[in-house]
């Protein structure tokens, strides 16, 4: 399967069926980085710190004051690859997840997405394990 990635820190386009992706605390604060965005520009529910709200789905990445293994992760993105398949008009825009404020390497967490479909979009930075 030939992937589609985009180019790091690039906005995604607003479109009518794309979903942003981000990694979120399980409190649903949205404060900062890509959860601001999801927030702000997707919608993204305050409270809510896993799965789709509006126009954006959250992984959670965080807990209040740290951050969540790596197994815990990697248990909200096979949950979410689901998500994805079973809407498959859908374009998912999916951002480095874990990678920012929770501090693991893109090596940890882009081949926890490898199983992904064609309806999601990876930053270009994960593309070494996914393709």
């Amino acid at each position: 399967m030939a992937r589609i990635y985009h180019p790091e820190g690039e906005r995604p386009p607003r479109l009518r069926a794309l979903v942003f992706v981000f990694g979120s605390n399980l409190e649903g604060h949205h404060q900062s980085g890509a959860a601001r965005i999801a927030r702000d520009e997707f919608q993204a529910e305050r409270g809510v710190g896993k799965g789709r709200t509006n126009m954006a789905y959250g992984i959670p990445v965080k807990s209040q004051h740290h951050t969540l293994p790596l197994d815990a992760i990697a248990q909200s993105v096979r949950e979410f690859v689901g998500y994805a398949d079973a809407n498959p008009s859908l374009t998912f825009y999916v951002v480095r997840v874990g990678c920012g404020q929770a501090g693991y390497a893109d090596a940890q967490v882009a081949p926890l997405f490898a199983g992904a479909g064609a309806n999601c979009v990876f930053s270009k930075k994960w593309k070494p394990w996914l393709d």
